[in-house]
């Protein structure tokens, strides 16, 4: 299937409630959303949409609630995004900050796409560990070349704070500048349009992460049901 027929599978499914939600910040989107008991199975869960304000969590209720299902105690966390408060820094202020709300690190920091850059920018900038092991899904895990291919219309860019930034600030956002202090494994379709697969091999390459590659587009992994989602279910386990 295509990019667009997976995004119209995954954004036609319901959304879900969870069970709670607790605040971490006194910005609106300073929030956590809460699904399942996991018997101390945690997964903590960063949502994609390039870091923008418009992508909110809500097309990874479905994920979460599945996941829930499975016998994880999910924490979906939302953030400042692009045009809501965020950008650089305060998006990864955000990340650092729900993940000590949360307490003791997570089995699993699970990230989607732009949520897989945040994942791997705390793997390795968090002084207290993220997580005990990090699943990049889909991972923004080489912003300058995210960049030189102006995926999303100059999101990368646009999530740093202009071309005048850009080059100051990789040093401290780029996954490929950052060695991880946890270990790694990559789920990537290699049908990927929105995010190529490229941008996972090199990133594995230089750092020595597991990547699996997936007979799929970008968001088939996050989708319930799907056999890429059952791949993602095996790497959990």
């Amino acid at each position: 299937m295509s990019d667009d027929t997976e995004w119209d599978a995954l954004a036609g499914l319901a959304p879900v409630a969870p069970e709670r939600t607790v605040r971490y910040g006194q910005h609106p989107s300073q929030v956590i959303d809460l699904y399942g008991q996991g018997n101390g199975r945690r997964i903590t869960v960063l949502h994609g949409g390039f870091w923008r304000e418009k992508y909110d969590r809500g097309h990874l209720t479905p994920l979460a609630a599945a996941l829930a299902g499975h016998g994880y105690a999910v924490e979906l966390v939302e953030y400042r995004r692009v045009g809501g408060g965020g950008g650089w820094p305060q998006t990864v202020e955000d990340i650092d900050a729900a993940l000590e709300a949360l307490g003791p690190p997570p089995h699993v920091l699970l990230g989607h796409s732009a949520g897989g850059q945040l994942a791997l920018w705390a793997a390795a900038k968090r002084e207290r560990a993220a997580s005990a092991r990090i699943l990049a899904v889909s991972p923004l895990a080489d912003l300058r070349r995210a960049h030189e291919l102006r995926l999303s219309d100059e999101a990368v860019s646009e999530f740093l704070g202009g071309e005048e930034e850009l080059v100051s600030r990789l040093s401290d956002a780029d996954p490929m500048k950052l060695m991880p202090r946890v270990p790694v494994e990559i789920l990537h379709g290699t049908a990927d349009r929105i995010v190529p697969v490229e941008l996972s091999r090199r990133y594995t390459t230089d750092w020595g992460a597991r990547l699996h590659l997936l007979a799929s587009g970008h968001f088939a992994p996050v989708t319930p049901n799907t056999p890429a989602f059952g791949v993602l279910l095996d790497s959990l386990r």
